[in-house]
């Protein structure tokens, strides 16, 4: 698990960046003391969103969303690929 600090340098966000980013639902760490590689990857996906690509606040929740979605997809795609190779 990485620590709160850790995770601020890590990132490259501030305290309170990564505060409202949990306040706003964005990053949803696991129950316990820290932090995964995976918050870790979302929180610097954010950033790059917010800086590169410009998206506000009010956009960011559907941005987020939508990207789940087609990380989901992919996953689900490579499982029934896997499943047809097999047969």
């Amino acid at each position: 698990m990485i620590t709160w600090d850790e995770f601020v340098r890590l990132s490259g966000c501030s305290h309170d960046e990564l505060s409202r980013f949990l306040e706003e639902g964005w990053i949803a760490p696991e129950a316990g003391d820290g932090f995964a590689e995976a918050d870790l990857a979302r929180v610097r996906l954010i950033l790059e969103l917010r800086h590169e690509l410009a998206i506000d606040d009010e956009a960011m929740p559907l941005v987020l969303s939508l990207l789940d979605q087609v990380y989901t997809l992919r996953r689900q795609l490579r499982l029934v690929c896997s499943l047809v190779e097999r047969r």
